[in-house]
């Protein structure tokens, strides 16, 4: 509401003056125009004129308006020494500019400086009387010739004043350059065409805050802003750029009332206080801050980090025993400083003395008076106590913020400005006749100088002061920007020192910081700096998860599923991994899956292959035992060469175990069930031709029976055993043929492993191979259970008839614990099985045999076996 009162003065203020400008083309030409203020102004003439506008009083007070009587003049309270300052260095920048013989020479630059009052209607009230003339001195002539009242204004100092400036005067294009208006909206080249400044906009100064954000880490804070077009315009600013930057969240954006309204400040400190946001960034003036500090310290709101926009980095006034310790530590951005050599002369030469009166030089004055506590109008004040002044008095023995230059800030904006107007002025003059830019090539003359063609030469300037910066304006206005990064510390003696640690400005690459973190004060217990997040970071391993209905900064950390990871802090989705690998426990990187198969290294490969040696070296002993009593009747009785033939084979039945073992190759892959299946069948076939020989014997002992053993003669037993060999041979070679086996990694059984294993290719031709040996198999377990009854006191048919029921139990439970067992306890159940229908064979067939041999030989004898040399028992 404040700010559309000022805005509704300032036009009741320009309609007023463009009545009176339309009125006074019908007044003679000796009439005087009327003002509405009696302004607070220095003046000193030349041949082109600069105009200046300048906060050297805090406030105005305005009468009451009766309208019944003529209003009374507003007054202007709270010298402000600073501003005083500020004014004076334009006139030091000009004097400085006059001496120089390189520029502007034959020129002589005067200069129009007014008070603004701390009040809109003021100021608006001066720069209107820079741009027609000053005061009751500027005649209305009907053919106005040569150069115009000012050429150019330096000001204002705050962005509302400066807009409603901007908005009339640039509709005449007169050229405008603020060192201290910051407003992002002053950027409009459309509606405000002659305005530059020499300080950073606020476009730059949020950008600014979010690299200081984002470098500490600081996702979650609160924005409090003043109710004017500064602080309504950074917010959107802000709240747009920290969107897209994605670098924070704002807890809460509140706007600090300008009448200063108690309830509302003590809402919005208490918002502060339960706030978890420690981070508080403010974008107002001094003003708020006294009075929002005032409410921090009495509700006691500790452990808040301040950042300070350049508004108030710079402000004293907060330097107070109640308010440091709630504010030492504060980060903010300055104005960029800087050194004005001379300048410290120059003021100290300041004296009412120095300035013709009729010029209306109050300004001096004033600050004579407030320097030194004195009065040079003496009516009622010696007779109160004051003090007369003498103009006499030593400036040089006061100590007054006025004279410390050590911290040059808008006032070497102020330099800048002065000097771009200058320089402007002396390209548009130093232009050659004909080659100029200005319709017909003409060029801007002394005698008929234009406002608007400064602005031509204003956008093209470009110098670098004696500090070493470099000035110039790109095309919406703005100058190259620069900010010094602050940081408050409060001193044990009381003393705040504002420190530099910093700095960022614009560079190819964006926005480039440089903080200097070793001397930040941090005005906390851990004296460290603090953490200002809605949500922890998610670590590696987790994801990022909203909350429903809150910021994107306020989130839940999910872990990633099995399989997936997050290498990075707050990642908003977990990847795969490749095919071969697979999360680790932490899910914050991928390793590679574990190998499974049935290893040499792991117990149970070891078993089993200690069990397959034992077995093969067993088969190589009874062999050897078989070799060595070859002559025997115990040996020679049922065809000896058939069992050693069974040996052979049992041997190959317990080394072809051994293919199963190992890391699966194709070789291993084709060769293991071919081996075990040929091996079996050579086996098996040789126990049913042992079996058909015993009952060919058998039949042939019985009267008429003797042709039987005609048909099972050594050359049809070896021809039967090749026969039926070759027929397993020939099935082998068929699924090798058609689908071999190969090596596969399966994962189907579990996600973090790769089980190594052999497919069977043809499930028909396993099936088939299986088949063959279990149909060899009951074959030589029926005709063995047929012969087990035959009259022989070693009778071999029920040791083959004990040793097939062993074989078929083996491979009958086989079947569906081969099915069942995934991965390598497959290949351990068929090793198993080979192994143990081996072993059944070689104890069943042979173990009786090799009792007899070794332990009884004297049942080893021809008339033992046939039943005539021992009598049972």
């Amino acid at each position: 509401m404040a700010v559309m009162g000022a805005f509704l003065d300032t036009y009741m203020l320009l309609c007023v003056y463009l009545i009176l400008f339309s009125f006074s083309s019908s007044l003679p030409s000796s009439c005087k125009l009327r003002r509405k203020f009696h302004l607070n102004e220095i003046h000193k003439p030349g041949d082109v004129v600069l105009g200046g506008m300048f906060e050297v009083h805090f406030t105005s007070v305005f009468p009451e308006r009766t309208f019944i009587s003529e209003p009374e003049q507003p007054s202007c309270e709270g010298f402000d020494i600073l501003g005083f300052r500020h004014a004076m260095t334009m006139a030091f920048a000009i004097d400085e500019i006059n001496k120089n013989s390189n520029l502007l020479p034959n020129v002589t630059l005067g200069y129009s400086l007014y008070d603004n009052c701390g009040a809109l209607v003021v100021g608006f009230s001066g720069s209107l009387s820079l741009a027609s003339g000053r005061e009751e001195q500027f005649l209305l002539e009907e053919n106005c010739l040569g150069t115009p009242p000012v050429l150019g204004i330096v000001g204002d100092s705050a962005s509302t004043y400066t807009i409603a400036i901007s908005n009339v005067l640039g509709l005449y294009k007169m050229p405008i350059v603020s060192y201290f208006s910051t407003c992002s909206c002053l950027s409009d080249r459309k509606r405000f065409p002659s305005f530059f400044r020499t300080i950073p906009s606020d476009a730059f100064q949020v950008r600014a805050m979010i690299q200081i954000l984002k470098h500490f880490g600081w996702t979650w804070v609160g924005l409090l802003v003043s109710d004017d077009d500064y602080g309504l315009h950074v917010a959107r600013s802000f709240q747009s750029d920290l969107a897209q930057s994605g670098g924070g969240c704002l807890a809460y954006s509140e706007v600090l009332p300008w009448d200063s309204d108690p309830n509302e400040l003590r809402r919005i400190v208490h918002l502060i206080k339960i706030s978890t946001a420690r981070v508080v960034m403010v974008f107002a003036h001094e003003f708020h801050m006294i009075h929002l500090m005032e409410e921090v310290a009495q509700q006691n709101v500790t452990g808040r980090q301040w950042i300070a926009s350049e508004a108030w980095t710079g402000s004293t006034v907060l330097h107070t025993p109640l308010l440091m310790p709630y504010l030492s530590g504060t980060l903010g951005i300055a104005i960029r400083r800087g050194e004005i050599p001379g300048l410290k002369d120059f003021l100290l030469q300041i004296h009412p003395g120095q300035y013709d009166e009729s010029y209306g030089n109050n300004m001096v004055t004033q600050y004579w008076e407030y320097t030194f506590q004195c009065k040079f109008v003496p009516a009622g004040w010696v007779e109160a106590g004051g003090a007369l002044c003498t103009g006499q008095e030593d400036i040089e023995h006061v100590e007054t913020e006025f004279l410390d230059l050590s911290n040059l800030r808008p006032e070497y904006n102020i330099y800048k400005a002065v000097y771009a107007l200058a320089y402007a002025l002396d390209d548009m003059l130093r232009c050659v006749p004909g080659r100029g830019p200005f319709s017909g090539n003409n060029c801007g003359t002394l005698q008929r100088l234009e406002p608007w063609q400064l602005v031509h030469y204003l956008q093209k300037v470009n110098f670098t002061t004696p500090f070493g910066d470099q000035v110039s304006f790109d095309e919406n206005g703005d100058v190259l920007p620069i900010y010094d990064i602050m940081n408050w510390l409060w001193l044990p003696d009381g003393r705040t020192k504002v420190q530099n640690v910093g700095a960022v400005k614009e560079s190819a690459n964006g926005e480039e910081l440089t903080i200097d973190e070793d001397n930040i004060f941090w005005n906390f217990e851990s004296k460290q700096s603090p953490q200002s997040v809605c949500s922890e970071s998610c670590p590696p391993g987790t994801r990022m998860a909203r909350k429903k209905g809150e910021p994107e900064c306020c989130f839940d950390c999910i872990p990633c599923s099995e399989g997936n990871i997050s290498n990075k802090t707050d990642s908003m989705e977990c990847t795969s991994c490749p095919e071969d690998f697979w999360s680790s426990p932490q899910g914050d990187h991928c390793i590679p899956k574990k190998i499974e198969f049935l290893s040499y290294q792991e117990p149970l490969g070891i078993c089993l292959t200690t069990t397959s040696l034992l077995g093969t070296f067993i088969c190589a002993v009874v062999l050897v035992i078989f070799i060595y009593h070859r002559n025997t009747p115990m040996v020679r009785a049922n065809n000896s060469e058939l069992s050693f033939l069974i040996l052979a084979s049992l041997k190959l039945c317990f080394l072809c175990s051994l293919l199963f073992i190992g890391r699966p190759r194709l070789w291993t892959c084709q060769l293991r069930h071919a081996a075990f299946g040929i091996s079996f069948v050579l086996c098996v076939s040789c126990i049913l031709v042992k079996t058909m020989v015993v009952l060919a014997v058998f039949k042939a002992s019985k009267p008429g029976g003797g042709a039987s053993l005609k048909w099972f003669g050594t050359v049809q037993q070896r021809g039967t055993v090749l026969v039926l060999t070759s027929i397993q041979a020939a099935i082998c070679t068929a699924w090798l043929v058609s689908s071999s086996p190969v090596p596969y990694k399966n994962t189907k059984y579990h996600n973090d492993k790769i089980v190594y294993e052999c497919v069977v290719g043809s499930t028909v031709g396993f099936a088939v191979l299986l088949g063959y040996i279990g149909l060899l198999a009951i074959l030589s377990f029926l005709l063995a259970f047929l012969a087990r009854n035959l009259p022989d006191n070693f009778n071999e048919a029920k040791l083959i008839t004990f040793s097939m029921l062993i074989f078929c139990a083996v491979w009958v439970a086989f079947v569906p614990a081969y099915v069942n067992s995934p991965g390598k306890y497959a290949d351990a159940v068929e090793v198993f099985a080979i192994l143990a229908s081996s072993f059944g064979l070689l104890v069943a067939l042979f173990g009786p045999k090799c009792y007899i041999i070794l332990l009884r030989p004297e049942r080893n004898t021809k008339k033992a076996i046939m039943g005539r040399g021992t009598t049972k028992s």
